[in-house]
């Protein structure tokens, strides 16, 4: 079994959306866990009313420590071997969770299990593909997170053994946490990388996503999550991972140099 979870708050512009997107997958062998953090709109009616006619929908309603706190309730609450988070405002592809089972079937315990995802704005308008085909944890603490860092969890799913190693999402992190969560899970699982897309991701006006880049605080608690990930791994690892961050850092400003040494020569 699939468990899908959701957690959601005052998400009544896409709730119905994400419930029907989970119906739509056909795909049987899959339950629907939404966590509501006491919605004030009318997210809980709506849910309600599509829990009293598919028995795959499972929810609660209850004040919570936020969106971390929301997923490990999720997770507590799930029956299926196999995890992935959906949140409110995202959507997967067509058969995705059929295609997501029968992959698999044939990995080993624990796997984390990846595709691309397709990264939208307000008016519907493509912004880019995420493709993270290098992930690995060099990749991710050297930060190229476009090649390495899935943006979304629309796009990835793990066996849900995973969290009996690595534990539960931290409550503390209320932005980063699937950043952490990847770093943690790359160095416990065997991780699988498919060139399809699984995973719809809104990157909407208004969200706290969004406004944490605006102001600037996504690139600090990034380089944060980063960093304390990079200072706990043993000296052999360590090492090879800060001498190639150096030697980049080196290089940008080498070019900052040139860039400013000739460029007023061009016309």
């Amino acid at each position: 079994m699939i468990s899908i979870i959701t957690p959601v708050f005052n998400g009544e512009k896409f709730i119905e959306s994400c419930i029907n997107n989970v119906i739509g997958q056909n795909y049987h062998e899959t339950e629907h866990i939404i966590i509501d953090g006491a919605s004030t709109d009318a997210t809980v009616s709506i849910i309600k009313k599509y829990a009293e006619q598919h028995p795959h929908l499972r929810w609660i309603s209850e004040r919570d420590r936020g969106q971390s706190d929301a997923m490990n309730k999720g997770i507590s609450l799930a029956r299926g071997k196999i995890l992935g988070f959906l949140n409110v405002d995202d959507y997967y592809e067509l058969d995705v969770l059929q295609r997501v089972a029968e992959l698999f079937k044939k990995l080993p315990e624990p796997s984390l299990l990846v595709g691309n995802c397709n990264v939208w704005d307000d008016e519907n308008n493509l912004l880019y593909v995420s493709k993270p085909s290098k992930i690995n944890l060099s990749n991710i603490l050297l930060g190229r997170f476009l090649e390495a860092f899935p943006m979304n969890p629309s796009a990835y799913f793990y066996h849900a053994s995973l969290h009996d190693t690595i534990g539960p999402y931290k409550t503390a992190e209320h932005y980063g946490m699937d950043l952490d969560f990847i770093i943690r899970v790359i160095q416990h699982a065997t991780v699988i990388y498919h060139d399809e897309v699984w995973g719809n991701y809104r990157y909407l006006r208004g969200t706290k996503t969004h406004a944490d880049e605006l102001n600037g605080n996504n690139a600090r608690r990034v380089m944060a999550i980063v960093n304390y990930h990079l200072s706990n791994l043993p000296p052999h690892r360590r090492l090879p991972i800060q001498v190639r961050r150096l030697l980049g850092q080196g290089a940008s400003r080498l070019k900052n140099v040139f860039r400013i040494a000739f460029g007023k020569s061009k016309s």
